[in-house]
């Protein structure tokens, strides 16, 4: 498997502000969602939603996979404190947390058994919005795993499973079978999704026409129903799914790459929420489902549009205050693992904080 060569400082700058991009529209989709559910309509942001759908969360797997080249032949021990028990523990943490505070829906009166069966779940299925965090891990290992197995058989194999596509009603696998050619591409072509951002800087002009074609092309794709219950839009297809998936994944890279070197205040605050990307996706459903809800008891808000902006933006602001809060208090363990859990030499606090934002 070839390894990516460590970008360069400078580079690190439009991949914080496109895990930005990918951290507010996943948070987007799971307000928006969950507004229109809720007051029985459709909003302004659910567009927005239905256009990002095919390249959402590839891309953001494509951006975690980016650096995972660098790590993959050091010792299991050290990989798997850093890829695996990293993700671990705050999987298992914020599971705990979302599950007490869901605990009478979750147990249903049968008390703390019922809560203790839940939890044993959480371990073999991916619980609520943390799914993501569990298979990074996954992948990872699996990525280490096959690390000698030529490049070219192993990306056909993650392509194949994504276009089938798998669906066996367990989300571990169905989703794992659905995204791991994003996280592979990531550390397979590291290097050269660099040099994609690289280009679009050289050649802005090039790169917004690309971008407006794109643009145009997903729209149509995400937007035109096919009449079929497993595939509603040709952007859902076969095949075209991995392709717009894709497209969309280096789309974002350019868009972000465009956006550092134009700097701005826009910029700089994308940088900022992609630099704790995954201290907003932790955190970020408790303050979503609070200001839902009050939302919706109070009705200070009829729009559906405009409800599910401000549960956006309370849903990314809250964990990126709530993270500042701690970050100097014993309740830092909330974003940072503490040295009692690692099974390798503990990284320096701030080092920790760093993987964590570089997830």
């Amino acid at each position: 498997m070839p390894h990516a060569t460590p970008p360069t400082p400078g580079r690190l700058a439009w991949v914080d502000v496109a895990k930005g991009i990918c951290i507010i529209l996943v948070v987007m989709m799971h307000s928006t969602l969950g507004v229109g559910e809720a007051m029985g309509g459709e909003g302004f942001l659910h567009t927005v939603v239905a256009f990002a759908k095919p390249f959402r969360i590839p891309d953001f797997f494509l951006l975690s996979g980016l650096f995972v080249g660098r790590v993959l032949d050091r010792d299991w021990r050290l990989f798997g404190d850093r890829r695996v028990v990293h993700f671990a523990y705050f999987y298992l943490l914020w599971t705990l947390i979302q599950s007490a505070v869901k605990y009478g829906p979750i147990t249903e009166g049968a008390g703390p058994g019922a809560f203790a069966a839940h939890l044993a779940q959480a371990l073999v299925e991916p619980y609520s919005t943390l799914w993501f965090i569990y298979l990074l891990a996954v992948f990872s290992v699996v990525t280490k795993l096959t690390r000698r197995v030529p490049w070219p058989l192993l990306l056909g194999a993650a392509a194949l499973i994504e276009i089938l596509p798998v669906e066996t009603g367990i989300l571990l696998v169905d989703e794992f079978c659905a995204r791991y050619v994003y996280f592979l591409g990531g550390a397979l072509f590291a290097e050269r999704i660099f040099r994609v951002a690289d280009a679009a800087c050289a050649r802005a002009g090039l790169a917004l026409g690309g971008l407006a074609a794109w643009a145009l092309l997903n729209g149509v794709l995400a937007f035109t129903p096919t009449g079929l219950p497993a595939h509603p839009t040709l952007a859902s297809l076969p095949v075209v799914s991995l392709m717009i998936g894709t497209a969309g994944a280096l789309a974002i890279v350019a868009t972000a790459a465009l956006l550092t070197r134009a700097g701005g205040a826009v910029t700089a605050a994308l940088r900022h929420v992609g630099e704790r990307s995954i201290v907003v996706y932790l955190a970020f459903f408790l303050p979503m489902a609070a200001t839902r809800i009050a939302l919706v008891k109070t009705g200070a808000i009829s729009d559906v549009g405009l409800a599910s902006l401000v549960v956006t933006v309370a849903a990314i602001l809250v964990p990126l205050a709530l993270e500042r809060l701690v970050r100097h208090t014993p309740a830092r363990f909330l974003f940072v693992r503490p040295r009692a859990f690692h099974i390798a030499p503990a990284r320096p606090a701030q080092a920790e904080v760093a993987a964590l934002r570089s997830a």
